[in-house]
């Protein structure tokens, strides 16, 4: 199983309707098994990550106020790569996924909806 970033927009109706992956975009976000071994690592948490490594023990949801915040996480996650990865996984594998989870997020933040990772 795999791990997939999906964009939602809440309904005036209560709940959450959760959009298609446009085409050429991928909405993966890393092998199951990156919930602990990546994205809730003890490296990325040592970085003062909060919502990657909830995934850790859940899947994430990041509310559309908490975008900013999720954004700079991934934005911090991003510069630290090259020291983070040795230990993690391939680099260039990190980094496909988080170009994936930063694109569904920004789309997110153009409609004001938020975004699961599941």
């Amino acid at each position: 199983m795999s791990l997939s970033v999906d964009v939602y927009v809440p309904r005036a109706e209560g709940g959450i309707e959760v959009l298609d992956v446009p085409p050429g975009r991928s909405d993966a976000a890393g092998p199951e098994q990156w919930r602990t071994e990546v994205w809730g690592s003890e490296p990325v948490r040592s970085l003062g990550a909060r919502f990657l490594p909830r995934l850790a023990t859940e899947d994430l949801t990041v509310a559309p106020d908490e975008m900013p915040a999720f954004l700079a996480e991934c934005a911090l996650i991003r510069t630290q790569l090259a020291r983070l990865t040795p230990a993690l996984a391939p680099a260039d594998a990190v980094s496909r996924r988080l170009d994936n989870i930063v694109d569904a997020a920004r789309r997110a933040s153009d409609i004001g909806g938020g975004i699961i990772i599941w």
